[in-house]
């Protein structure tokens, strides 16, 4: 599955983009739009962004638990080799320090994340500060090129911008048109 990216100069494009994409079989659970404007996208009942896609916390989380678990691999073996609490420590103790700073890595990295926009969509910050939509559509492979097609012809006024061909890797980058 792919996430089309494209910008739309105002609601009311928006609104019919999401009506003729809604015509062509695409279903609302595909069609996301950020905006700095959620009150007119609930007026007009469009499918708006959800967090997972407007903050960083997946990414942010899971780079997190990375730090968080070589944070703990390095304590379980300065503990291991200086030996404050003796020599017959539990294998156990030393997968809990592992497993309790990796946790707390994740946790930390989540709430970052919460704060933070999504890398995905940072390079279409200043066009959605400025008023425009951005439309995220989610094509299955075999709908692609129907999805695009019609946008192209019906809708040239709603600028195709991007496409994520991962989208659902954190790390991904979306490639700029």
């Amino acid at each position: 599955m792919k996430c089309y990216y494209y910008l739309s100069p105002t609601l009311a494009e928006t609104e019919s983009v999401s009506d003729d994409l809604h015509k062509s079989g695409v279903n609302d659970w595909f069609i996301h739009i950020i905006s700095k404007n959620e009150e007119g996208l609930n007026r007009r009942h469009l499918h708006s962004s959800n967090y997972i896609e407007t903050m960083d916390l997946i990414r942010e989380g899971l780079l997190g638990a990375i730090i968080g678990f070589i944070a703990g691999l390095l304590f379980a073996v300065i503990i291991s080799v200086s030996q404050p609490f003796g020599p017959n420590v539990p294998p156990i103790a030393y997968l809990g320090m592992i497993l309790l700073l990796t946790f707390f890595g994740a946790w930390q990295g989540g709430l970052v994340g919460i704060s933070t926009e999504n890398k995905k969509l940072q390079h279409f910050h200043n066009d959605i500060e400025a008023g425009k939509y951005l439309i995220l559509v989610y094509a299955h492979r075999d709908e692609e090129e129907k999805v695009h097609a019609m946008m192209t012809r019906q809708h040239p006024e709603a600028q195709f911008v991007g496409v994520d061909p991962q989208f659902y890797n954190p790390f991904s980058e979306p490639k700029h048109v």
